[in-house]
């Protein structure tokens, strides 16, 4: 897709001579932006100058690819015309300007070297899958590369986690330490050859070496495929850090694995051998499938069709879905043979660590943990993990996580910015950049509590500057105080920085992902952010553009006691609510519902809600999810962030109908939605031994109910029609169709996220989005 194609005109003066005739010659400059580097390019440039009749020359530099083309008229524009109709499958056009130049009279047409500018506008291609051609070399006995596992050529193979710097050669790769062989470099200098210059081209005489150790680090002669037949965990090098692979349908193995990474409850997942082995476990629609088989290759979360082959209790315990991924390198292919089709495949760091790159770090690492390793000697420059996404009832793809296969390509934006770095959140966190009218979001982080994570969030921002060649003018950081970027952001000098209040970027990220300008609507819902006031929200129905916003409405603010504590035991926050809601009958309910709650715990925060003192207060939708989790024994305690919200989904009977009582009443300007009669009503179908499954529903559409009722009343007031749906809490699939489906039956533009996570995993791009404008 090409976002800009401008031509130049200048006279030409060079004629060729031609036989008894001179032939008018005219010359054109070409400069193309975007991902058009590492992508076979250039080579597909000769072979259009080839058969257009075309001499001259073309280069990568680090502001894109230059051509200069000479050409009767007539084939010089059918050539122009074509680089940007017919570019190379992987390529991406961002730009195409042609200038009208003097002919030099070339005498053919080459490919040269790189060559360095003083502006970089060069975009890095995100990892590539493996091709089918390059998978049939590795499956082919005659093959110079059979079961070669760092097979690749220009239309695949790793990029962003091996490059160094722009432009992309590999002098600037960690292929750099591996001199090409004389059949490779052939290979790599033949421009009518798909590894033209792909810079990580190696064969076995020639490239990086893998090895199997054992769990003291010594070589062992082991086929791997049979280590994880024999129901081994095994600790595979990949492309972008270290997985543990075991056996999926190998109980013990399983079960061994979740011990000893220390994952209780949170899914893992799974790589199947290929498409007709998804299908033997999950339910794979056509658009689920282009995915899962694109060059991106991420993670999908698919339904199970639960037939009973796998110990879906311990991979994916207390949900219907499982996340799946295909082989995206040669070295995956090699783990799978005709009885092993479907394989545990998760990141190999230890619960809130970093991924595991080095071949060293690993060993020590996850000493107890794996029994062999697969390692490699090529570096992982920078680590990336597996993008995770969904195709949610609409159609349209949601990430969870945005990562490989997708990092570092641009997001365009609906108009040029100001330098600016934006830090993200402290939880799933991202950090964004922005050049021209393009953001570039980093890789997933985590939390950056974690001081590990920290580090590399730190070390990710230089190497993006280096990569983009932007030194940001602004920082844009989240309003919490005792954030980590926040207190970064406010150490550093010599440029501005500007606070962006939570639920405000993730407003403005959606907008700014869907091109919008102008003021929108907002409902964010999640499970935390800073407030204004000070109290934590997470509620919100906003009204904004990308220089201000307002608080139209939010949900009716609920005691927060114990902070972070209670948020990790929904138990407790179902008791708050059932005090707010009943008062000390609250406490009897506590008692009859709620076994994980003590006593100790009903006399201390009884107390604390009743008092309310310098107890924290929230308007947070996550909370209010662990709330009724609990409540309906769903869920008592998150052993990983979200789990109570993500059960309770689950465990929702789609086909159950019915509301609970809600009020909408404003108070000082400002819309308050008020659930606490809502819990009257779910005691008395608790009393009545309704099914928990039909209560799980009802609540979603009581907040189907509430939302669309809440943002009618605010178009009223305001006229706006078009809606943001953004925040963590919209991962959730019922929520997503439902609203989107009431208000746009009710005259509503609905926008949703489509290519960053509308959690916290987004909100960088938001920042980044609103502190330009700001700034200006």
């Amino acid at each position: 897709m090409c976002q800009g194609f401008v031509y130049q005109r200048q006279p030409s003066r060079l004629k060729r001579a031609g036989k008894g005739m001179q032939e008018e010659v005219k010359g054109f400059r070409i400069r193309i932006t975007g991902i058009v580097q590492g992508v076979g390019f250039r080579p597909h440039v000769y072979r259009l100058a080839c058969e257009n009749g075309i001499t001259g020359w073309v280069l990568n530099s680090s502001n894109g690819v230059l051509i200069e083309a000479e050409g009767r008229s007539e084939s010089l524009r059918d050539f122009a015309r074509r680089l940007v109709a017919e570019p190379p499958p992987l390529a991406v056009i961002k730009t195409c300007e042609v200038e009208e130049i003097d002919a030099q009279g070339f005498a053919s047409f080459t490919i040269r070297h790189s060559q360095n500018e003083s502006e970089k506008a060069v975009m890095i291609s995100p990892d590539i899958a493996v091709c089918p051609d390059c998978k049939r070399e590795v499956t082919d006995p005659e093959d110079r590369r059979y079961r070669y596992p760092f097979t690749n050529c220009t239309n695949c193979g790793p990029r962003f986690t091996i490059i160094k710097d722009v432009p992309y050669d590999r002098d600037k790769t960690t292929m750099a330490p591996f001199p090409m062989c004389e059949d490779c470099r052939r290979e790599y200098e033949d421009p009518r050859h798909r590894r033209f210059h792909a810079q990580p081209n190696a064969c076995p005489v020639c490239g990086p070496k893998l090895w199997v150790w054992d769990a003291d680090g010594q070589e062992v002669d082991e086929e791997p495929i049979e280590l994880l037949k024999r129901g081994y965990i095994v600790a595979v090098k990949g492309l972008g850090g270290f997985h543990l692979a075991a056996d999926a349908k190998n109980r013990d193995a399983v079960r061994s694995l979740r011990h000893r990474k220390k994952r209780e409850a949170k899914p893992f997942a799974v790589m199947a051998r290929d498409i007709e082995a998804a299908r033997r476990y999950c339910h794979i629609n056509p658009v689920e499938e282009q995915w899962l088989t694109s060059p991106a290759a991420p993670i999908v979360i698919l339904e199970r069709n639960w037939d009973g082959l796998l110990p879906d209790e311990l991979i994916h315990p207390g949900i219907d879905t499982i996340g799946v991924m295909l082989p995206y390198t040669p070295l995956h292919y090699l783990l799978f043979d005709g009885e092993l089709d479907l394989l545990i495949m998760t990141s190999a760091n230890i619960t809130d660590e970093p991924l595991i790159i080095d071949n060293s770090e690993a060993l020590f690492k996850l000493r107890g943990v794996a029994d062999y390793f697969i390692v490699h000697d090529r570096e992982i420059y920078n680590p990336c993990d597996d993008s995770v996404m969904r195709v949610t009832p609409i159609g349209t793809p949601q990430f969870v996580r945005r990562a490989r296969g997708f990092v570092p390509r641009g997001i365009k934006l609906p108009g040029e910015t100001r330098p600016v770095l934006a830090l993200g959140g402290e939880l799933k966190n991202t950090f964004c950049m922005t050049r021209g009218d393009e953001a570039f979001l980093s890789q997933h982080w985590g939390d950056l509590n974690n001081y590990s994570n920290w580090v590399k969030f730190v070390e990710g921002i230089p190497r993006f500057k280096r990569m983009l060649a932007v030194e940001p003018e602004v920082i844009a950081h989240d309003m919490h105080p005792d954030y980590q970027t926040t207190i970064w952001a406010l150490k550093q000098e010599g440029v501005e920085r500007v606070a962006i209040q939570h639920h405000y970027a993730h407003l403005a990220s959606c907008m700014a992902e869907n091109g919008l300008e102008g003021e929108a609507l907002g409902l964010v819902c999640d499970g935390t952010g800073w407030g204004t006031d000070g109290a934590i929200w997470g509620f919100e129905f906003l009204k904004g553009d990308r220089r201000s916003f307002t608080r139209l409405g939010h949900l009716r603010y609920v005691p927060l006691p114990g902070g972070d504590a209670t948020s990790k035991r929904p138990y407790r926050m179902a008791l708050v609510y059932l005090l707010e809601a009943l008062g000390d009958q609250g406490c009897e309910m506590a008692r009859r519902y709620l076994p994980a709650v003590t006593e100790e715990e009903i006399e201390i925060l009884g107390h604390q809600v009743r008092k309310r003192g310098n107890v924290m207060r929230t308007s947070s939708c996550g909370r209010l999810f662990d709330a009724v989790s609990a409540f309906l024994g769903v869920c008592y305690v998150n052993r990983y962030e979200g789990q109570a919200a993500v059960e309770l989904e689950a465990v929702a009977d789609t086909k159950a109908t019915g509301c609970y009582p809600y009020f909408l009443e404003r108070q000082d300007g400002v819309w308050q939605l008020d659930v606490l009669p809502m819990w009257a009503e779910m005691m008395k179908d608790r009393e009545n031994g309704k099914d928990s499954r039909e209560m799980a529903m009802k609540f979603h559409l009581t907040l189907v109910a509430a939302m669309t009722d809440a943002l009618n009343r605010m178009r009223d007031d305001i006229g706006l029609e078009q809606v943001v749906l953004s925040g963590g809490v919209f991962h959730n699939q019922i929520l997503l169709e439902k609203v989107s489906e009431q208000l746009r039956e009710q005259g509503f533009q609905v926008y949703q996220h489509t290519q960053v996570p509308p959690g916290d995993g987004g909100i960088s791009l938001g920042q980044a989005y609103v502190a330009s404008e700001v700034k200006r």
